[in-house]
């Protein structure tokens, strides 16, 4: 059974930064992607970025140079540090996994497996 578990969602001002973390179990890291998707209150969910086994990224062009996506496949975690947040950043944060592909396709709302969400608040 795969599990994501995302954390370290918060309010800050804007400027202010926040770390994401999503901590996966239920399987091996290995072949996979690792994606962040945002949906905000009235809004359609919106792929933020994601991360293959290799390294390779994708970013929305919105979080473009102010958001990085990380991972620790021994730790079977993958991270998002949001940099320069803006009101507009505001939404529910999710971790989203898709197993075995090698390679990572868009958008992140699309895998297969999903956490519950951490929010994520910024204030002007």
């Amino acid at each position: 059974q795969v599990h994501l578990v995302e954390s370290g969602g918060g309010s800050v001002q804007a400027g202010g930064s926040l770390r994401l973390s999503c901590a996966a179990s239920g399987y091996r890291y290995s072949r996979d992607c690792m994606g962040w998707f945002r949906q905000a209150p009235g809004k359609e969910r919106e792929g933020v970025a994601c991360i293959d086994s290799a390294g390779g990224t994708i970013y929305e062009d919105s979080v473009k140079g102010r958001f990085t996506i990380s991972q620790d496949k021994f730790a079977n975690r993958v991270y998002l540090l949001m940099n320069s947040l803006k009101p507009e950043d505001t939404a529910m944060y999710y971790c989203a996994a898709e197993l075995g592909l090698g390679y990572c396709t868009w958008p992140p709302y699309e895998y297969n497996y999903r956490g519950q969400g951490t929010q994520v608040t910024v204030s002007s």
